[in-house]
């Protein structure tokens, strides 16, 4: 599987070492990550190139986001390029799992309503936990859509505890239904 991974090159300054992990733990599981766009350029070499350069790197960059199994985004630096980076992704269909370290989660993608985004912080600690459970997320949505009705407080209620744990209402349901499958085993 390929998996497109970005973050902003100027915040490697600040956080080259969370993106080495990250991008570890995804070839440690045999993927083969897209990441030197990022690890192997500076801020400068983007200046310096030429406009047919740039406008080449953008068709190369939407390429590998197109052809991509899912995106994973390293975001405590703030980036625009990394957000469009991100919507080219949702465009596409891709999951993309949105990580950040420190603060509050990227604004616009945090309560997102595309179930294709996850935005999850994280330490280095919890990091691989977080993108093992999406990894099981983007298996899991290859396997069957289930569609059901609901009463608008359920709806409600899945809305606001979506936000306030930040996931789709679909992987909070999972969750539920994992858990409780855990608690009372089949016979």
């Amino acid at each position: 599987m390929n998996v497109y991974f970005t973050a902003s090159i100027v915040g490697k300054k600040d956080y080259l070492s969370n993106y080495k992990k990250i991008i570890n733990l995804l070839m440690a599981r045999g993927y083969t990550v897209q990441s030197e766009h990022i690890l192997n350029v500076t801020e400068p070499e983007i200046h310096m190139k030429t406009r047919e350069e740039r406008l080449k790197f953008h068709k190369k960059l939407e390429n590998w986001i197109q052809h991509c199994d899912f995106m994973v985004v390293e975001s405590s630096f703030p980036s625009i390029s990394v957000g469009y980076e991100i919507s080219l992704a949702l465009q596409y269909r891709k999951p993309v799992l949105i990580l950040y370290s420190v603060g509050d989660p990227p604004s616009l993608f945090a309560s997102h309503a595309d179930e294709k985004v996850v935005c999850e912080k994280y330490t280095l600690d919890t990091v691989e936990e977080t993108i093992n459970e999406f990894i099981n997320f983007v298996h899991g949505a290859a396997d069957t859509r289930f569609t059901f009705f609901i009463t608008p407080q359920i709806a409600a209620y899945l809305d606001r505890i979506s936000v306030a744990e930040k996931m789709p209402k679909s992987v909070y349901l999972r969750k539920l239904i994992e858990h409780h499958i855990k608690e009372h085993p089949a016979k």
